[in-house]
């Protein structure tokens, strides 16, 4: 059997093995291997954040390096600005440092970087705030669906488009094929860009959109190749030839959109105890779970899990992308180690992946393109394979996964896209340890494709302490970009009704937590643009639209909570809810006596149903005319019989 790469060193005393080696042998004489894979963590700095309104202040905590730091080095930026300022400098022998030069509302982005004693750097990474603002329209967003992987998903693809606006995006839907050309693709997610280039700021790739081979890299040490790059359809302004001879492997300008892809093509499930789903069912199975996500239906715990069976490989120390960016999403302690060593089957990292369930998981080892060492329980090697991930339903809804051939993530059965196969949980994965990956930013509420970005054009400004193929083009997210981490429980029921020139709504609540109310949004249609109509949250059940002119109308209401998390507090929406009413103008009635009885005549809108109700004396109204629908602007009818009657009055109800 062929494998993959494996660990080249130990852990962090190798620094010191080189000057020293036989002090170094004296070190190392009780450190087992067990105990070197574990201490990749020292190649982050775990942070993780408390914040204070009154007044306002940011405590930022970090675990301690077991081996001893000379100091740490605090650095602070806004997120859009690229580079640091600032630096404060503390002991190693502290773990915390309080920030009062902030304010409520605003939001803040630090780095730590650690000089530890025996001679590596630590990074670390955050991105906080004290109740930092609501983010409601995040832009247009181009939706490529390839129609011969889809066919039969007309109702969860229009839901899909229905929870992207209600989590505030525009969608831009093209349908192409599978045998389209790269080229023909970009050109309309390009032309969608310029016509609104300061809005359109990210493309959902959804089934086997034709997939760009470019430049000629040899990430793993195994064989230099063209490699996939969605990097691709996120570069609006480069000159990108894709000739194989002359296609970038590195990025030629940064990419202006976010970019993730869904592609459940050729998963057979080769050898599967069961046979995997066809590829429009695996893709109806992960839209399902994309909209039970969203709506906060899948329940999981704020926890990780590490299967780091790598180690520190002179300071490349893959798994650090992990432990780095755990730490702000799910707090100290939460991060659990899975046994990469000999250790019994339900200790190894698919066991417990099986057995419980984690918002984030990191895996590394020797790589191949549908299997991973160390981290299973087959054969000599102890492989996880991907039909082990789909078969055992692999249960982490965001994934990180490092090893040889990943980075080739179109092969058969490839592992990084099983998760995404998976029957109940697993949303989205990517390739980190080379370069590594910086998403911290997910944890005060931005979608996963941000993070994406952010990562495909880092150079320096992110850093681990190597750091390499920075900006190399097989960067790739497996899952829908526009994914955030926080769903918040949406309300329900939400009714619409006329009464007279008003609208009148009324919904169930959220039942999350910490609900500070709700916001009314409106539009002429359910596809959007919505504005907001309410200036402060309400927390009433009931909104009132006045003084609404006839015509088509859709209203979403969102639940907004602030959320609390190990990177600090911000206000978080919940996926919008729809109700849709066509606004008819008030009927003024007309009677007029004539032969036959009375002629009743009144304005009207056409599609609309109308009913003539009478009442005699101070009678109930009864209906008369039955149902009668509009086809033009007026409408009349007859009461035959008036003359049994010597009074009666008359109304249009609707419907």
């Amino acid at each position: 059997m062929i494998k993959g790469c494996y660990r080249t060193c130990v852990n962090p005393w190798l620094t010191l093995a080189r000057t020293n080696a036989l002090f170094c042998f004296l070190l190392f004489f009780h450190v087992t291997l067990l105990e070197a894979e574990e201490s990749t963590f020292v190649y982050a700095v775990q942070i993780s954040a408390v914040v204070d309104v009154s007044p306002p202040r940011i405590t930022l905590n970090w675990e301690p390096d077991p081996y001893g730091a000379n100091s740490y080095s605090i650095y602070r930026k806004a997120k859009n600005e690229t580079s640091w300022s600032g630096v404060t400098t503390v002991s190693g022998s502290v773990s915390n440092y309080n920030d009062t030069t902030v304010a409520a509302g605003a939001t803040y982005e630090y780095q730590i970087i650690k000089s530890a004693v025996l001679g590596y750097t630590g990074y670390g990474y955050i991105y906080t705030g004290i109740n930092a603002p609501l983010t409601e329209s995040r832009g247009k967003l181009v939706l490529i669906i390839t129609t011969n992987s889809t066919i039969g998903l007309s109702n969860e693809l229009a839901r899909l488009q229905t929870d992207l606006t209600g989590d505030g995006w525009q969608v831009i839907r093209h349908d192409v094929s599978s045998n389209d050309t790269p080229v023909s693709v970009k050109n309309l997610i390009t032309t969608d860009y310029y016509s609104d280039p300061g809005n359109v700021s990210a493309v959902f790739l959804f089934g086997h959109v034709p997939i760009l081979q470019s430049g000629h890299l040899n990430y793993d040490g195994h064989l230099t190749r063209p490699m996939p790059a969605d990097t691709y359809y996120g570069d609006m302004d480069a000159n990108w030839p894709t000739d194989p001879a002359s296609s970038p492997s590195f990025l030629p300008s940064d990419v202006e959109l976010m970019v993730g892809r869904v592609d459940l093509a050729n998963m057979p499930g080769n050898g599967a105890a069961n046979p995997w789903p066809a590829e429009t069912e695996l893709l109806r199975n992960y839209l399902n779970k994309d909209h039970n996500w969203r709506h906060n239906l899948i329940n999981v715990p704020r926890v990780a899990l590490m299967g780091n069976r790598r180690g520190d490989e002179a300071g490349r120390a893959p798994a650090s992308s992990g432990y780095r960016n755990f730490e702000p999403f799910v707090g100290p302690g939460n991060i659990i180690e899975a046994n990469t060593d000999d250790a019994p089957p339900e200790q190894r990292w698919i066991s417990m992946l099986a057995a419980n369930r984690y918002l984030w998981a990191y895996g590394c080892g020797g790589g191949q393109p549908t299997a991973i060492s160390d981290l299973g329980t087959n054969g000599q090697y102890f492989d996880m394979t991907s039909t082990d991930v789909v078969g055992q339903d692999a249960k982490a809804v965001f994934v990180m996964l490092f090893g040889s051939w990943f980075g080739n993530w179109d092969d058969t059965d490839d592992i990084m896209r099983s998760f995404l196969a998976t029957p109940t949980m697993g949303l989205a994965s990517c390739m980190a340890g080379g370069p590594h990956w910086f998403v911290h930013h997910m944890g005060l509420g931005e979608p996963i494709g941000y993070s994406t970005r952010v990562t495909m054009n880092n150079s320096t400004l992110y850093r681990n302490q190597s750091n390499d193929f920075t900006r190399a083009v097989f960067v790739a997210l497996m899952g829908d970009p526009t994914l955030r981490m926080d769903p918040v429980t949406p309300a329900s029921n939400l009714m619409a009704a006329q009464i007279g020139n008003s609208v009148h709504l009324t919904w169930s609540s959220s039942t999350d937590s910490a609900i500070e109310g709700y916001h009314v949004y409106r539009s002429s249609s359910i596809t959007g643009p919505f504005s907001r109509m309410t200036t402060l949250p309400i927390f009433t059940n009931t909104f009132s639209d006045n003084g609404v002119v006839a015509g088509n109308y859709c209203y979403m209401i969102r639940a907004v909570k602030l959320q609390n998390t190990p990177s600090g507090s911000y206000f978080n929406p919940s996926q919008g809810i729809f109700s849709t009413i066509t606004v008819i103008p008030i009927p003024i009635l007309h009677a007029t006596r004539n032969a036959d009885g009375v002629l009743l005549i009144w304005n009207s809108q056409p599609g609309a149903t109308y009913r003539i109700q009478a009442r005699n004396n101070q009678t109930n109204w009864s209906d008369l005319s039955g149902s009668l629908t509009a086809t033009n602007a007026t409408m009349s009818w007859i009461d035959t019989s008036i003359y049994a009657d010597t009074e009666k009055s008359y109304r249009v109800a609707s419907p």
